[in-house]
């Protein structure tokens, strides 16, 4: 296992301060920078280069400036695995990913093999953490578990008497997601009328939706990605259906309304509190706002989760993985998402989930719960 990475050549793709000298920490962030989620790795992207760009800009780690390595998993798992051994031939120390709960899972074994520090800014699967294979895993996010039964108590609460469906893309995101949403909704005491998967990736879900017409599905939720719910939404408007859909996090992209136009009005999804709205985040949310970058979605939590790894490493004195570990488990870390900690497990200790309402374009808190 490696306990001290420090890279000593700049890579292919690596960001570091202008007129920065030769980068001596290596750290990466990974996620689908291609594909049909390739939007969620674009915000990964940015949060990462501008941590890096403005830790940099104060000093660097240690007296050292950091030099960023970006990695398409495209959300595959395969990939995911090639790319976490691509960045431990590199000498990567930290990596902020994966996205895909899918893409997190295996790679997180080559992490802890390697000694390499993964905190996920998006996976949210329980397993990711419950049964991680080292303790150098941590993610600054929620847990399905916690989104399914915020989800799964409000279906129940306000739309008890209405025929709910459940569907999900078969992935580990969205099946978990959907399960532990079906899971809460039932010990509320509410039964779905369908519980069933669809397959991602397609653009026709008219035998679907003619399914949930055919059961007057008054309430639609889906464990899955924004393209394939924004497809379906568009498809029940376009077969005369009012039907609420509801989902999780993987809505919170301008480009689910991008898909579904005035068809997405109406749609609910969960979410953690909205860092933008924070006073911590003003000063970074203004910066990206003046390049012509919306910090929407999980910008912010890259972001955070690179300035928690920063501070475990100068509270550590250095880049070993022992002592970073430690000070990641003992530390409050002032970051864009607030004053955080990590449990025992590598979860973090911060409100949980809240509902969002999309109009007009935009998505923003649902102003009655």
């Amino acid at each position: 296992m490696k306990k001290h990475l420090l890279a000593g050549v700049v890579l292919v793709g690596l960001a570091a301060a202008p007129g920065a000298a030769l980068a001596e920490i290596a750290i990466a962030t990974a996620g689908p920078m291609t594909g049909q989620y390739a939007t969620f790795g674009a915000q990964m992207k940015a949060g990462a280069e501008q941590a890096v760009k403005d830790i940099n800009a104060a000093g660097g780690v240690l007296g050292e400036q950091l030099v960023l390595r970006i990695g398409d998993d495209a959300c595959d798992p395969k990939q995911a695995v090639a790319v976490a051994n691509q960045f431990a031939g590199g000498d990567v120390v930290f990596v902020a990913g994966h996205f895909c709960s899918g893409s997190s899972i295996p790679a997180s074994q080559v992490y802890a093999e390697e000694g390499i520090i993964q905190i996920s800014p998006a996976s949210t699967n329980p397993t990711f953490t419950e049964n991680r294979p080292g303790d150098g895993i941590f993610r600054v996010c929620g847990r399905d578990d916690q989104q399914g039964q915020v989800a799964g108590e409000y279906l129940a609460e306000h739309f008890g008497d209405k025929n709910i469906a459940i569907v999900h893309d078969k992935t580990a995101y969205g099946k978990g997601l959907a399960d532990e949403t079906k899971k809460y909704l039932n010990e509320a005491g509410k039964e779905e009328v369908i519980y069933e998967a669809y397959t991602a990736g397609e653009k026709d879900y008219t035998a679907l939706v003619s399914k949930l017409k055919q059961s007057n599905v008054d309430v639609l939720y889906v464990g899955g990605y924004h393209t394939e719910a924004g497809l379906i939404v568009r498809q029940m408007r376009d077969q005369g259906m009012d039907t609420i859909l509801v989902s999780g996090d993987a809505l919170v992209t301008d480009e689910y309304w991008s898909i579904t136009g005035d068809a997405g009005a109406g749609t609910l999804m969960t979410f953690s509190p909205d860092p933008r709205k924070s006073e911590k985040a003003a000063p970074v949310v203004e910066e990206f706002r003046g390049q012509n970058i919306e910090p929407e979605g999980y910008v912010l939590y890259t972001y955070a989760a690179i300035q928690a790894w920063v501070q475990a490493v100068e509270a550590a004195g250095s880049t070993d993985y022992d002592a970073v570990v430690d000070a990641l488990n003992e530390g409050t870390f002032d970051t864009v998402l607030g004053e955080l900690e990590f449990d025992d497990k590598g979860d973090v200790t911060l409100p949980g989930y809240v509902f969002y309402e999309w109009k007009d374009g935009e998505y923003d808190y649902l102003e009655s719960m």
